[in-house]
């Protein structure tokens, strides 16, 4: 373990650069006492590193050096070997750039785990796009994605629900979700961080002008966050549906959610095999266009404004034919 430590310091060093113990001890999750001993024990080693006394000081390594060990296991090979997915990549115009990583990567594992290593590509792809859904690949991708490497401000014309408008922003990373791509980026100026669809972007001209990154910006965090806040703004309403057990495979299928009600809770008798659910929707109209779908297999028993608007679909549906 404290091997592992030492060892984990030094690649934070060689890729950060200068890191005080504070930031060194948050990244290891153990004390700055910890982490000074660890500096004076590298030190005593021989590795060249030094340390700065100040606001602007910290440890770091002399210029130019760096270790051949990596630390690196079997699993975290393999591991590094997914994480580099060759449609993403393509779409961020990294194909090649990932293509040869990888090879570099495989070559510098130990022998007897290259071949291991190399079954990861061979017996595993992913696929982010749903099924029957075209890929999303905006044509903006490409120069989006450069303004959020290298840190600088751009402006888009972006086409929301409310029409088009354009916007500066502050890029902080990119978010590839079912296929399709967000921006994850804040207002000049302002601390909120708000998420953005790349197809709706119409236009980017990128500012040239750079921009501080917030302090411990955490982008899985932060669409984790966005996510759930979405979604339950988005669904508010619940609707209480009687389905088949046919209709509920159906729901489990579209990956629906839902919550199995007690059947007290029933207004109607529940048939044999049949059971309640609760399904969140999005407004009465689009919840009864989805529950449509699912035909004769389901019975909806509120609330009476979503029985209502299917029943008129219905009736529409059957005056077309």
């Amino acid at each position: 373990m404290k091997a592992s430590r030492l060892l984990s310091i030094l690649m934070l060093l060689q890729a950060r650069g200068r890191m005080t113990a504070g930031a060194l001890a948050q990244a290891m999750e153990v004390s700055e006492r910890t982490i000074l001993r660890d500096i004076d024990q590298l030190s005593a080693a021989g590795v060249p590193l030094w340390g700065e006394r100040g606001r602007q000081g910290g440890f770091q390594l002399r210029p130019g050096w760096s270790t051949e060990l990596t630390g690196m296991t079997e699993p975290e090979a393999q591991a590094l070997l997914l994480a580099g997915l060759p449609g993403p990549a393509t779409e961020l115009g990294l194909g090649g750039a990932a293509a040869s990583a990888r090879l570099k990567l495989v070559a510098s594992v130990p022998a007897p785990w290259r071949e291991q290593a190399e079954r990861v590509g061979e017996r595993l792809h992913v696929d982010p796009v749903d099924w029957y859904r075209a890929p999303d690949t905006p044509r903006q991708l490409q120069a989006v994605a450069a303004a959020v490497w290298q840190a600088r401000r751009l402006t888009l014309r972006y086409d929301s629900w409310r029409g088009a408008s354009r916007r500066e922003l502050e890029p902080l990373g990119l978010v590839l979700k079912a296929g399709a791509w967000y921006l994850m980026a804040r207002s000049a100026g302002k601390e909120a961080v708000r998420t953005y669809r790349l197809a709706s972007v119409l236009a980017v001209e990128s500012m040239g002008r750079p921009f501080k990154r917030p302090r411990g910006f955490d982008l899985a965090a932060q669409w984790r966050e966005s996510s759930a806040r979405f979604e339950a703004e988005l669904r508010r309403l619940q609707a209480q549906v009687q389905v088949s057990p046919r209709g509920l495979v159906w729901l489990r299928n579209a990956r629906w959610q839902h919550q199995a009600l007690p059947a007290a809770d029933a207004t109607a008798a529940a048939a044999e095999g049949w059971c309640v659910v609760q399904l969140p929707i999005e407004s009465i109209e689009h919840g009864a266009r989805q529950l449509l779908a699912l035909g004769d297999e389901a019975q909806v028993l509120g609330p009476p404004e979503l029985r209502a608007e299917l029943l008129r679909l219905a009736r529409l549906v059957l005056a077309r034919y």
